[in-house]
């Protein structure tokens, strides 16, 4: 038989071993991993440590209470809820009393309760215990229906499947158990830290309506934080256990050499690595001696006491402290790992979570929470209302409400004859019979209405709360900040950069590379020293093959270490490291960009960044329509893969250039016709990366903005235009202005010199790139082009073939100017250099 059947006592039952022992072993499994070795996400609890608590709050012992017999706390919640050994649920309770086990303890334990040497608790009918206040916070509001309950196992109690829990204990005190075929080990954490996360990811779902990216949450949670403190070697291991779930941290004691006497050193420790026992470690180091296995040491002492952990390591005379103390972390517990594995249970399924998805789950559980709790509020101010409103009725008809009482022979007929009359439903009717005389006096009727009134004000919030998603993030929001508030502290681990430990980045070398990009966004790296230094008027070398339709649109120059911030036509701001992009030859085509960059199939790249620290400055960008807009640079530091916005731009314009600037310095924005003005930044408001901007420059019908670049007083402005001519202009030669204006003529445009195309910044010691839209590039010296005045078209740069254009120019810092001379030198050809009279048209707002 496959299955069992109804057969008499007597009668032998015949099934197979092998589905026997498979069925009866995945019971036992899930029983294990469900109920015993696993903590649930939202209140990081396994059942034991939930029932000790719950039955610590049915006796009352909050923090104000006296202790209670440990004996009797799990009496209770052996008898009650948890049917196993007693022995597992005192030492349940013991841990979440150890100041050394838990980050934040859940018990409030009076008695010998174990210490870092492996010293056992004493025996439960000697301790006393009760809830600590952060235990008080794991309960809150369970009695206003915030939580299911479910039947104990003997179906004579109510438990809780989970505890409302206002913070997110299970990354903030960690959990470890043995399941079978799983274990779950995850660290202790700060809670400042573990509530400012949980506060970024709201902000970013209320205020920017969108999704939180891991890496931003990474820059708030720094990684463990252990209860004995010690250091954390490196970021790496953190790292990946926040990001993956998964990871192995190095922790080291806290060791300090300290001088002794003449020539001789001492090492006091005054940490240990989390979860070693003192004790141990100390007979481990005295084995180390002994064995000969670390020499230099004379003596070794525990100090250690209740104002905290000192282990003295007494070297001898001349000694290398250094090398002693590298041994002492190599053989002994002093340096420790710890693997973690962040397994928890998600809607009763054991899953793997990173910092993000434990925390999202948190904030769900915390929207069930409050949500049930607003409607358990809401219901009981509606009754309470409704009731009031009955007793206001009653009052204000004292006279005939006691007559119709008094003519009734029983209760029942006086309820039904107060309904009939004032139409009161039977709740009120039975309150205003079962009212009190003293409530007929005028000041409880003010009572009365004052509580009536109140309660509509109440209702009104509650039901706001229900009806408003943003609303009820809020509440959460408070009551969270309200935790780290009374128990939030500062870090007690820290977190050290580790020789050991190699970055991606420490194995590429920082050098200056050029970085080129077409109209159809194939982006390329190449070394800068690839390109040798000519003679202006030159034909160049090959930059970069195109394809025929493709045209080279822009280069710049940046160092491998640099973040690239990619900046859209739409106002949409990407990010990432200069060595990610592919190095490629110079006839190469190079990479498209949206190999790199998610870019929708209407944006192109409009401005690029390199960016190397954000603190401080601002991110002004122009439009192609002359708007202007500044924004903070740290508003930008939190830059996700899919990308933010930079400016909210109309449908018909297009962002043209982003500059970084001070805050105290002139900007001039040049256009196609060659119009320019210039005028102070300060006028330029400072807004947040949503907003749209302010007229920078009027634009005359058929002109557009090509570029906008600081002024310094160091520096000249660069004009090019497509047609290989260009000219220096110093800075004076621009009146400033008020920005809004129509500006003044900068650059006298020709048939032959084309159209302007590109502004720049430049000194005598730098030298200049240009590409043109056939992927030949040339690099030349500033000091080779003219100074001229700003009516002038300036001289040749580079020669053009028919039907070629300039469509692009970097400039090489002085630093980087390092290349060889062409001997072949080609003929300057200079064109109206002679400054014509053309007033300044100037113009406001």
């Amino acid at each position: 038989m496959d299955e069992y059947q109804e057969k008499p006592k007597d009668e032998i039952i015949s099934r197979k071993i092998e589905k026997e022992m498979r069925e009866s072993y995945i019971k036992y499994a899930m029983s294990v991993i469900v109920s015993r070795a696993l903590p649930d996400v939202r209140d990081g609890l396994k059942p034991v440590h939930r029932r000790i608590l719950h039955t610590m709050n049915e006796l009352n012992l909050d923090p104000s209470k006296p202790y209670k017999k440990s004996a009797r706390i799990v009496g209770d919640a052996m008898g009650k809820y948890h049917p196993h050994g007693d022995s597992s649920i005192y030492d349940a309770l013991v841990r979440m009393a150890q100041d050394f086990s838990m980050r934040y303890m859940l018990v409030d334990g009076h008695g010998n309760f174990g210490s870092m040497d492996g010293d056992s608790a004493a025996a439960q009918r000697y301790t006393e215990a009760r809830m600590s206040r952060m235990a008080t916070e794991m309960l809150a509001d369970i009695e206003k229906d915030t939580v299911d309950f479910v039947p104990n196992y003997d179906e004579e109690e109510k438990e809780p499947t989970v505890l409302p829990a206002r913070y997110p204990n299970l990354l903030v005190n960690g959990s470890s158990g043995i399941a079978v075929g799983m274990a779950t080990n995850i660290p202790p954490h700060n809670l400042t830290e573990a509530i400012d996360a949980v506060v970024k990811i709201i902000d970013n779902q209320t205020i920017e309506k969108r999704e939180t990216d891991i890496t931003e949450l990474l820059e708030i949670v720094k990684g463990p934080d252990f209860p004995t403190g010690a250091t954390i070697l490196g970021t790496n291991g953190a790292k990946s256990a926040l990001m993956t779930g998964r990871g192995r941290v190095i922790m080291q004691a806290d060791c300090d050499i300290q001088p002794m006497g003449t020539n001789r050193e001492m090492i006091v420790v005054s940490s240990v690595p989390y979860q070693v026992n003192k004790a141990r470690l100390v007979e481990k180091i005295g084995e180390l001696i002994k064995e000969k296995r670390v020499e230099g040491i004379t003596d070794l002492r525990d100090e250690s006491d209740r104002n905290g952990i000192r282990i003295v390591i007494e070297l001898k005379n001349g000694a290398n402290s250094n090398v002693v103390l590298n041994n002492l972390y190599k053989y002994s517990q002093l340096r420790e790992t710890f693997s973690v594995n962040t397994l928890a249970l998600v809607n009763g399924e054991p899953k793997t979570l990173n910092l993000l998805q434990m925390l999202n789950e948190f904030i769900k559980h915390q929207r069930e929470v409050v949500t049930r709790r607003t409607r358990f509020e809401l219901n009981k101010a509606q009754a309470r209302a409704h009731i009031l409103k009955g007793l206001i009725v009653a009052i204000d008809n004292i006279d005939e409400v006691i007559k119709i009482i008094r003519g009734s022979s029983e209760v029942s007929e006086a309820v039904q004859k107060l309904i009939d009359r004032f139409e009161l439903s039977k709740i009120q009717a039975e309150a205003i019979v079962e009212m009190r005389l003293r409530r007929l006096t005028g000041l409880e009727r003010d009572k009365l209405e004052k509580e009536f009134n109140e309660l509509q004000v109440e209702i009104e919030r509650l039901t706001g709360i229900l009806a408003d998603e943003d609303k009820l993030y809020a509440v959460i929001r408070e009551e969270i900040l309200l935790i780290k508030q009374k128990y939030g502290d500062e870090r007690r681990t820290k977190i050290v950069p580790y020789e050991n430990e190699i970055e991606l980045e420490d194995l590429i070398d920082e050098e200056t590379s050029v970085i080129t990009m077409s109209h159809l966004d194939y982006i390329k790296r190449i070394p800068l020293a690839a390109y040798k230094t000519q003679n202006r008027g030159g034909r160049g070398v090959i930059g970069m093959t195109t394809r025929d339709e493709d045209l080279i649109k822009s280069l710049f120059i940046a160092s491998t270490h640099d973040d690239i911030m990619f900046f859209t036509t739409r106002g949409k701001v990407f990010r990432i490291r200069a060595y990610t992009i592919p190095e490629a030859g110079r006839q190469a085509r190079g990479t498209a960009i949206v190999n790199l960059l998610q870019l929708q199939s209407d944006e192109k790249i409009a401005a690029v960044i390199p960016v190397r620290e954000y603190d401080g400055g601002y991110l002004t960008m122009a439009t192609k329509a002359g708007v202007i807009k500044k924004t903070p640079l740290d508003k930008f530091g939190n830059i996700k893969k899919s990308g933010i916005i930079a400016l909210n731009i109309r449908d018909d314009d297009e962002l043209i250039s982003v500059l970084k600037t001070t805050g105290q310095d002139e900007v001039f924005i040049a256009t196609k016709n060659g119009m320019g003005i210039r005028f102070d930044e300060n006028d330029i408001r400072s807004s947040g990366r949503t907003s749209t901007g302010v007229r920078g420059i009027r634009l005359r019908a058929g002109d557009e903005v090509i570029g906008a670049v600081i002024l310094k007083d160091d520096m000249k402005a660069l004009l090019v235009s497509s047609g290989g001519f260009g000219k220096c202009t110093e800075n004076d030669m621009f009146r400033n202005q008020t920005r809004g204006g129509v500006g003044v003529r900068v650059y006298k445009t020709t048939e032959k010199t084309g159209a302007l195309i590109s502004v720049a910044t430049v000194n005598d010691k730098e030298e200049l790139m240009l590409i043109n839209s056939e992927g030949i590039i040339i690099r030349i010296k500033i000091d080779t082009i003219r100074t001229t005045g700003r009516n002038a078209s300036g001289v040749k740069l580079i020669n053009l073939n028919d039907g070629v254009s300039v469509v692009g120019i970097a400039k090489i810092a002085e630093e980087d100017a390092v290349g060889d001379e062409d001997e072949e030198a080609v003929e300057e050809i200079v064109v109206d250099d002679v400054e014509e009279a053309n007033p300044e048209v100037g113009g406001v707002e």
